[in-house]
């Protein structure tokens, strides 16, 4: 979608509004406690972002770019892609140095080509200032060697959704908190006629989050402090076979599974339990005919393995900038309106409970208790441990993230294709052609 200027009514409030903008030197304001950036003469802005899966999340975006508009007087073209190709999309703008000037990316897909993405340092420090801080966990994806290469957007959180009479049915009055008794709950569910469904495919969200979640849980990790590959190990192996007992309880098809499928099952009443965003629950209770299972649906966080504590991963992007823009002061002043509280603040609110703040001051929004199930998403900003643990970030965990090799290990595992040895070893391989230590 795109907003033009002749999206604006020129009023004389407008130009004085213009008039009343502080003397610039260098393309931004010298006070940091008032930053802005003056756009490039003829600016236009292309942003391409991740399709949404809440209605209100887009609409809030396009309805803040409008404003910027408004306000500024810059075009803003906003596209948008599914969730699995926003990441190759990326990485072709980076290397062909030509696409957006801004775009939605995922985890640490900055740490792939910093050198290509514009120094917001300056920006983030404003922004952080002034709005309580960045969160550690969305922190780290942005930022290389203590530079911003990206601004964290937001962490999209997960966590279980499900049925909630049909928990009853099956035996248990709460949905339990450690993984053993959830896998009996999983069990009796689908004696029931009620099996649950965990993706085991190439969602860059589900699939990620369920995979690290198993291998976590259990005490595994595919890297060590210093970088040194340890996927292959004795926690990794109860992890595997942790995973195949749930997996006898899916319902057919999982290691198919991109981001949208679960919805869609859970909502067409196909399974009783997922790991999911809000976006089920959001997408029920605005359908009408859905409406009896949107009061049956509850929220609740991940169970914990035997590593005693959560340990989840949760969904981050962040705005980069390419820095081969035309108008990198409108860009910058593009990001800075967006994180401002006016336009920050109704997005998170709109979202739903779908998008979680990535900085601090923004953890007041009434929307974490206009709900009870918005609850389990409020703190995916604070609590996330990044995909690269235990090692650092960089161009390896993003590169073993993309290509998708935990999420392919266990896929590989619960369908019999390899056994557990086997699994482990093809991921090591696979993961040490990134992690050249």
């Amino acid at each position: 979608m795109k907003f033009t200027r002749r999206d604006v009514i020129k009023t004389t409030a407008g130009v004085a509004a213009g008039a009343m903008l502080p003397a610039l030197h260098g393309g931004r304001k010298a006070l940091a406690q008032d930053l802005t950036y003056k756009p490039e003469d003829g600016a236009s802005l292309r942003v391409l972002r991740w399709s949404p899966f809440v209605k209100g999340d887009e609409e809030q975006w396009l309805a803040n770019t409008k404003k910027f508009t408004e306000t500024m007087g810059v075009d803003v073209r906003v596209d948008k892609e599914s969730w699995e190709d926003i990441r190759p999309k990326a990485a072709v703008a980076a290397n062909v140095g030509s696409g957006p000037d801004i775009m939605l990316v995922w985890f640490d897909d900055p740490h792939q080509y910093p050198d290509k993405l514009l120094d917001v340092t300056e920006l983030a420090g404003y922004l952080g200032n002034k709005y309580g801080g960045w969160y550690d966990g969305p922190r780290g994806y942005a930022t290389r060697n203590d530079k911003f290469v990206a601004l964290p957007l937001t962490t999209i959180g997960n966590a279980i959704v499900y049925r909630d009479s049909w928990v009853k049915e099956a035996g248990w009055s709460t949905f339990p908190t450690k993984t053993d008794d959830f896998l009996e709950l999983c069990k009796a569910l689908q004696k029931t006629g009620h099996p649950v469904g965990f993706t085991h495919g190439h969602g860059v969200g589900d699939g990620n989050n369920y995979a690290h979640w198993l291998l976590w849980s259990h005490g595994g990790k595919m890297v060590d402090e210093s970088g040194k590959v340890v996927i292959n190990s004795p926690e990794t192996q109860k992890a595997i076979e942790y995973a195949m007992e749930l997996y006898k309880t899916f319902i057919p098809g999982t290691e198919g599974w991109l981001d949208v499928n679960n919805n869609r099952a859970f909502l067409a009443g196909e399974l009783s339990v997922i790991a999911n965003g809000i976006s089920a629950y959001y997408t029920a209770k605005n359908d009408p005919k859905l409406a009896e299972i949107a009061k049956d649906i509850r929220t609740t966080n991940l169970p914990i393995g035997p590593v005693g504590q959560s340990v989840e991963l949760y969904q981050v992007s962040s705005a980069v900038i390419f820095n081969y823009t035309k108008f990198p002061n409108a860009a910058r002043e593009y990001l800075r309106f967006m994180f401002e509280k006016e336009q920050m603040d109704p997005w998170i609110t709109n979202s739903a409970g779908y998008c979680c703040q990535p900085l601090k001051a923004y953890a007041s929004n009434p929307v974490w208790t206009a709900d009870p199930n918005n609850a389990p998403y409020a703190k995916a900003s604070e609590t996330l441990r990044p995909n690269g643990y235990a090692g650092p970030l960089g161009y390896a965990s993003a590169a073993v993230m993309a290509d998708y090799v935990l999420v392919d290990m266990f896929a590989e595992a619960v369908t019999g294709q390899q056994t557990p040895q086997a699994a482990m070893e093809r991921a090591e391989a696979r993961a040490n052609r990134y992690y050249r230590v």
